[in-house]
């Protein structure tokens, strides 16, 4: 059945989300952003958030890369919180993708995986069997998780970042473009490197 949804966030991000949207089969109703700087985006209304209303049955998915800012979204309005999966992606039927979360064209989710609500998971990413991906964490595109990492809330793996098989990231910690992860990772860590190490943390 084809649904129609309502995107919350204009920028780059939404142009790979719509793109997914349309070839799952589905419409976009609006594009609800905070600032609007134009009126379309493929033809498709761009809308001042607060002069939308939206209601516990409105199809929404929020495309907005940052994290935070999808988590404030993701709490601050009522929405039935839509997933996308681009048809190009692959994921287990042993797997599991919480509400709201966007797949990229040539992700692979493998077996008894499961990534949280509001995720990206970007194209080209990996994660193969056993992950546990947090709430609101990105994994970019090309990066790859080996068996039986767990990734905490919010955490963003950069593009092409590798994770050995068992290691723990914390929440909210940024792991660096590149990057090889051989041991966990603190909450709000930022890693960096091959080997990658620890050169900051954005809290502590």
């Amino acid at each position: 059945m084809e649904n129609n949804i309502v995107l919350y966030g204009a920028s780059g991000h939404c142009k790979v989300i719509m793109d997914s949207v349309f070839l799952q089969g589905d419409t976009i109703e609006a594009i609800l952003d905070d600032s609007p700087k134009k009126k379309h985006l493929y033809e498709i209304p761009i809308i001042k958030a607060e002069d939308f209303k939206v209601s516990s049955d409105t199809l929404l998915t929020i495309s907005i890369g940052d994290n935070k800012v999808r988590k404030m979204i993701s709490e601050k309005i009522s929405a039935k919180f839509h997933t996308v999966i681009h048809p190009k992606a692959i994921l287990s039927e042993y797997s599991s993708i919480g509400e709201g979360t966007v797949v990229m064209a040539g992700a692979i989710v493998n077996p008894d995986s499961v990534v949280g609500k509001h995720c990206i998971i970007n194209t080209g990413a990996v994660i193969d069997h056993d992950c546990n991906i947090g709430d609101y964490a990105h994994i970019s595109p090309n990066a790859s998780l080996a068996g039986d990492v767990k990734v905490g809330e919010g955490t963003h793996v950069g593009i092409g970042a590798s994770v050995i098989q068992g290691v723990t990231i914390g929440k909210w910690a940024v792991i660096g473009a590149g990057s090889v992860v051989l041991k966990d990772v603190e909450d709000y860590a930022v890693v960096v490197g091959n080997p990658g190490r620890i050169i900051k943390y954005t809290e502590k």
